[in-house]
């Protein structure tokens, strides 16, 4: 299967609900280590927001990923708000005239929200953020789409390269939010962002794989 349907997507979505759900306190762990320790509690309290609001509704891939974007732009504390608020409401918006989406597809619009997100904050790949997840897993997609690969191997493809950018961030020093303040302190330890980016890629990957192969 090369596609998915839009119109498929409330299982994807309530699968990254159930990611980060499940891994809250670790992420308050890991952010803990260099950070205020809130980025699972904050993420947490979005998602679930979606969840209370949405899981007994009907909507697309596109449609929930708006509206999950648009609640955690407004609804949740920290600065991860408006940026994930940023990457989702972008990647939702360059797909939402998509009945059907393909391996480029989705490229395409993760990189739209890669492109937002970097419209508002300077951070690259190399500076401790979740720009070292977000990036690798766009590239491995829009690879993935060049060669013409099956999407369940385009998604592998993302996943491991999304892993393998959230890896590289435990020896960056950080360079932006409270974590840049302790400079080389900050080396050793994983990005609270870079790791909840990469569940969500993979939690989504995992929802797509599970939609079309039902």
């Amino acid at each position: 299967m090369n596609t998915f349907q839009n119109a498929d997507g409330k299982p994807i979505l309530l699968k990254m609900v159930g990611a980060i759900q499940e891994n809250k306190a670790y992420l308050g762990e890991v952010d803990g280590l260099i950070g205020d320790g809130d980025h699972g509690m904050n993420m947490n309290k979005g998602f679930s927001l979606f969840e209370q609001r949405f899981t007994d509704k009907e909507f697309s891939f596109t449609e929930g990923m708006d509206s999950l974007g648009t609640i955690l732009f407004s609804e949740i504390g920290g600065s991860m708000g408006p940026i994930y608020g940023t990457i989702l409401t972008d990647f939702a918006e360059a797909g939402e005239d998509l009945t059907e989406i393909t391996v480029s597809n989705l490229a395409h619009m993760l990189k739209a929200g890669l492109d937002g997100l970097q419209d508002i904050v300077e951070a690259r790949v190399g500076d401790k953020t979740l720009v070292d997840t977000l990036s690798p897993a766009v590239d491995a997609l829009m690879d993935a789409g060049e060669k013409g690969l099956a999407l369940p191997q385009a998604l592998e493809n993302m996943k491991s390269a999304a892993a393998a950018g959230r890896d590289s961030t435990k020896e960056m020093v950080a360079k932006y939010g409270r974590s840049s303040r302790l400079g080389e302190r900050s080396r050793g330890v994983l990005d609270a962002g870079a790791v909840s980016c990469c569940i969500l890629l993979t939690a989504m990957a995992d929802g797509i794989n599970e939609v079309i192969a039902a």
